[in-house]
């Protein structure tokens, strides 16, 4: 587990048992970990969108007589200098600090990357899978289209599923008797309730599931089998999903590197593009 703030933060929230609320203000923290030792119970809940009782009780449920209790461990554990450091980006504009937001969500993942056995697992886990599902839907179906273009240049049979609605089930059944045995889902917030029950289903019908969500406490982490967190940015209006893309494209490696013909479909590809012209460059 990453020395970060985030890092401490995810140790002390693993094994809890969770209401959604408790896992939303769980979220919050670790998205904002740099300030969360100077914020008051107040202030937390604004940020969190709870109410400031919720965040007395999430505090109890982790063992601390409250939440100053809380705040005070945090305090101890985090060197103040070092998170003030971290989370000072004063004098500049709004767009600028999104930039330093999202940077640090990179350092997170970087940071979480420094153990590469969850990456390689779900790669073998993809790389496995004929026919191989990548799910995304609303706000992660740019990132689910994306991973499985480039996925199809090295896999033999990648299926996009980002649309919703009753013909969803019927696909997984269908790559289920084709012999698919794992399901790659992208998950950004606002999480979708058909993300939730599509996962569900495809667990009960024997395909595992990996999943790429901005926390460890996502609604749809009860219903995967791997999950690797990536933060996203909510500086602005709309979320800002530069660690999850990133996720994404380590992910493709991870299960090009388990596909001992992947090296030769490039090539094959390559080929093929610079006969028909494909690209200008």
């Amino acid at each position: 587990m990453s020395d970060s703030p985030a890092g401490r933060l995810q140790a002390l929230f693993e094994g809890q048992r969770l209401t959604p609320t408790q896992r939303r203000i769980a979220h919050c923290m670790v998205r904002r970990a740099a300030d969360v030792p100077f914020l008051s119970s107040v202030e937390l809940a604004e940020l969190a969108g709870v109410s400031q009782p919720s965040v007395t009780r999430f505090a109890v449920a982790l063992g601390f007589d409250g939440y100053p209790a809380l705040r005070k461990h945090l305090r101890e554990s985090v060197p103040a200098a070092a998170v003030k450091q971290a989370s000072g980006h004063d004098g500049h504009n709004e767009y600028q600090q999104a930039v330093f937001a999202e940077i640090e969500n990179l350092r997170h993942l970087a940071e979480l990357l420094a153990d590469p056995a969850p990456v390689e697992r779900a790669g073998r886990l993809l790389a496995g899978s004929r026919p191989l599902l990548v799910l995304g839907l609303r706000a992660a179906s740019s990132q689910a289209r994306g991973f499985a273009y480039f996925a199809a240049k090295v896999h033999p049979d990648v299926r996009l599923l980002d649309e919703g609605g009753t013909m969803l089930t019927d696909r997984v059944d269908a790559a289920v008797r084709a012999g698919a045995t794992a399901l790659l889902c992208f998950a950004l917030p606002r999480h979708p309730r058909e993300v939730v029950e599509a996962l569900e289903y495809a667990r009960s019908a024997g395909l595992t599931v990996v999943t790429v969500a901005e926390s460890a406490f996502a609604p749809v982490a009860a219903h995967s089998d791997l999950l690797i967190p990536a933060a996203v940015g909510t500086g602005l209006a709309f979320d800002t999903a530069c660690a999850p893309m990133l996720l994404g494209r380590v992910l493709l490696e991870a299960m090009a590197d388990g596909l001992p013909d992947a090296q030769a479909r490039l090539e094959e590809f390559d080929a093929k593009a610079a006969a028909r012209g494909l690209f200008v460059e």
